[in-house]
């Protein structure tokens, strides 16, 4: 099999190892309910669903109306008992808040606050230059500060003393999906200190000792969804109940920014992880959804859910090496993971600072209690790395573009965010790292609210007909029999190699101790080719030979299939782990 096929293989057999196609003739049998298990169950509608799961015996636990599904108590028996549905047992979702492995940083310097080593000196408080050298500082003085603009982030939650203190006047609502029921109010605790860090990143108003806020948008509401526990650990039905409750209320409260920022494993094609499908309805009520790539890079396809979803905006993690007024030996940070995508789609959209980026946390929130190092001695600052913080940094961006100009739609934020960053180039002028690695570059918050770019994203994608099933879709990206990955020109139905002078093809030899320019003057020179899409066929065969499907047929009429609830499969997602600071 030639090497260059590899990619739609994999598709398929992701499909396989997804769904478990529920038999055809129901046999309720006995059942024990020590054997009873959660899954997610989808049909045509939450009432066809409902109907379904108590046709076999078993307990529906409540509705997942944003994806026509319900969560139920099943046994195994039950479990075989369905037809006509859709059935995913509930996985385990995490925000790690402990090393998993060992890893240096790339760079010879580890980040322990106090340090002096770029951020701050031992007795002072660490700066977060990202606000100024991003240019959300300018937007700021000019009176576009986020003001009017409501984010939803979906995290551990917002720690009390912060959200008195820091956001009082603009926290909307706390809601906190981790049990089971929704809860609504105000303050709860965020005993994992990730949700805390996050909406530091991105809100908060508090100002630093350079007289400059803290946040990207500090004058923007929030509501803060709490979706992780103290462990860091969540599940599908927490975060599936968390988006529901944003759409579900998005006109009420003028939802217009939705941060996640956590990762999980792709187990399936975009269109069916459960998660995806409640984000992508997210993104269709006209809410930019802005996702972490997460942390498992630097190998190439190690984007993960929900960021491989084609639609929203992606972020990577680049590093200013502790030198942020230095940008010649800046780079991308090695834990920043990297597309292409399963289907073909080129991620991530963009990169934002990722490496050592301060923000506020309690001192016995369990990340800080894990990693005491990163905790500035003197406050509540404390210091971490991910694509986590990248991630927040562009929805604080997206909130001040929406304050400058209330009319833009989801489509629109991503076309401008990605058309103004500047990508890093070395020194002939060309792309440092590949597409696939860093997008259309480092966003700039001052060059995206001044952008006036158009209809340059989410070309040949149908959201509406995707959710519909309708019609599925897949990327440009390939793979030659070298192994390098490369862009396919869709021009006319074309599937040429797209030319290589544009860095578009990606052997993934990279030097990571080497710095780059990230350049505001480089012309991409086929427009975002890249950033394109096509309809997903079982049949076609691309010109070059390549077939995407692999003999796998895809039929609506069919449900899905798959075997993710396979016996004694118990997967655990984890999600943006930590990672040593760059």
């Amino acid at each position: 099999m030639s090497i260059n096929k590899c990619i739609g293989f994999f598709v398929a057999a992701l499909v396989v190892a997804a769904w478990q196609h529920a038999p055809g003739t129901p046999t309720v049998a006995g059942t024990d309910p020590a054997d009873a298990a959660v899954y997610i169950v989808q049909a045509d509608s939450v009432a066809h669903a409902t109907a379904q799961v108590e046709a076999t015996g078993a307990t529906v636990l409540e509705p997942l109306q944003i994806i026509d599904a319900v969560a139920a108590s099943m046994t195994a028996t039950q479990r075989a008992a369905l037809t006509d549905a859709r059935v995913f047992q509930d996985a385990s979702v995490k925000l790690s808040a402990k090393n998993t492995e060992t890893r240096e940083p790339a760079a010879s310097t580890k980040s322990v606050p106090g340090n002096g080593k770029g951020n701050t000196q031992a007795n002072q408080s660490p700066v977060n230059h990202n606000v100024q050298l991003l240019g959300a500082s300018d937007l700021h003085a000019a009176g576009i500060d986020g003001a009017g603009v409501t984010v939803a982030v979906i995290d551990s939650g917002l720690w009390a003393h912060f959200a008195m203190n820091g956001i009082m006047h603009r926290m909307i609502i706390d809601v906190d999906t981790t049990g089971d029921r929704v809860v609504t109010n105000r303050y709860r605790e965020d005993d994992n200190g990730h949700g805390t860090h996050v909406s530091t990143v991105m809100l908060s108003h508090e100002k630093q000792e350079n007289g400059l806020y803290e946040g990207i948008a500090p004058q923007a509401n929030m509501i803060a969804l709490k979706a992780f526990g103290a462990d860091g650990s969540g599940s599908y039905l927490s975060v599936i109940r968390a988006l529901d409750w944003v759409v579900q209320n998005a006109a009420r409260y003028d939802i217009r920014v939705l941060n996640l920022s956590f990762s999980a494993p792709p187990r399936s094609n975009y269109w069916d992880d459960p998660i995806n499908q409640a984000v992508m309805r997210a993104w269709d009520a006209g809410i930019v959804v802005v996702a972490s790539a997460g942390n498992g890079g630097p190998e190439p396809m190690t984007i993960g859910v929900p960021g491989n979803l084609p639609y929203i905006i992606t972020v990577g993690a680049m590093t200013d090496n502790y030198t942020p007024f230095d940008s010649t030996d800046d780079r991308l940070a090695s834990f920043s993971a990297s597309g292409p995508t399963h289907e073909g789609f080129v991620k991530p959209e963009v990169v934002a600072p990722g490496g050592h980026v301060p923000g506020r946390m309690a001192y016995y929130a369990q990340i800080a209690e894990d990693h005491p190092e990163s905790m500035h001695p003197n406050d509540y600052h404390f210091e971490m790395s991910g694509t986590s913080q990248a991630a927040a940094i562009v929805s604080g961006i997206a909130a001040l573009m929406i304050d400058a100009d209330p009319g833009l739609t989801p489509d629109d934020v991503k076309c401008r965010l990605m058309a103004s960053s500047r990508p890093a180039i070395n020194a002939e002028g060309k792309l440092a790292y590949s597409v696939f690695q860093q997008g259309a570059g480092l966003v700039n918050a001052l060059d995206a609210v001044s952008s006036a770019a158009s209809d340059c994203a989410n070309h040949g994608l149908d959201i509406k007909a995707d959710i519909a099933g309708d019609k599925h879709f897949g990327g440009p990206a390939n793979i030659d029999d070298n192994g390098n990955y490369y862009i396919m020109d869709l021009e006319q139905g074309s599937m040429a190699q797209a030319v290589d002078s544009d860095g578009f093809v990606w052997s993934q030899g990279f030097v990571w101790s080497q710095g780059f320019v990230w350049s505001q003057g480089f012309v991409w020179s086929q427009g975002f080719v890249w950033s394109q899409g096509f309809v997903w066929s079982q049949s076609e065969v691309i010109s070059d030979g390549f077939v995407w499907s692999q003999g796998y047929v895809w039929s609506q009429s069919l449900p899905w299939s798959g075997a993710v609830d396979a016996p004694g499969k118990t997967d655990t997602a984890s999600v943006n782990r930590w990672v040593n600071h760059e």
